[in-house]
C-alpha cells in the first residue's frame, strides 16, 4: 500500500457541463497548486487540458500527465 488511499472524486465544470474526476490526493494537491501558481481557476485549467487531450486519454489520466510534465519541467529548470 502506498499510503495515498483510493482516488478522490471531485466535480469540475467544463464548457458549462459538470463532470467528475477521480485523482489521488497528491495529484489533487499538485493540480490545485499549479492552477494557483498560474493564477488560474481550476476549472479553466481542467478545460484546457480536456481540450488538448484527444480521444486516447481520459481526463483523469490527462491531468496526471499534465502534473507530471509540470513537475518534470520544474526539476529540469536550472536555478
Amino acid at each position: 500500500m502506498n499510503g495515498y488511499g483510493r482516488p478522490i472524486k471531485h466535480s469540475l465544470t467544463l464548457k458549462g457541463h459538470r463532470t467528475s474526476v477521480s485523482l489521488e490526493e497528491p495529484f489533487w494537491r499538485a493540480f490545485k497548486a499549479i492552477a494557483a501558481r498560474d493564477n488560474r481557476a481550476l476549472n479553466e485549467l481542467a478545460a484546457e487540458i480536456d481540450a488538448a487531450r484527444g480521444t486516447e486519454c481520459g481526463l483523469a489520466s490527462a491531468i496526471r500527465l499534465y502534473v507530471l510534465d509540470d513537475l518534470t519541467r520544474a526539476a529540469q529548470t536550472p536555478e
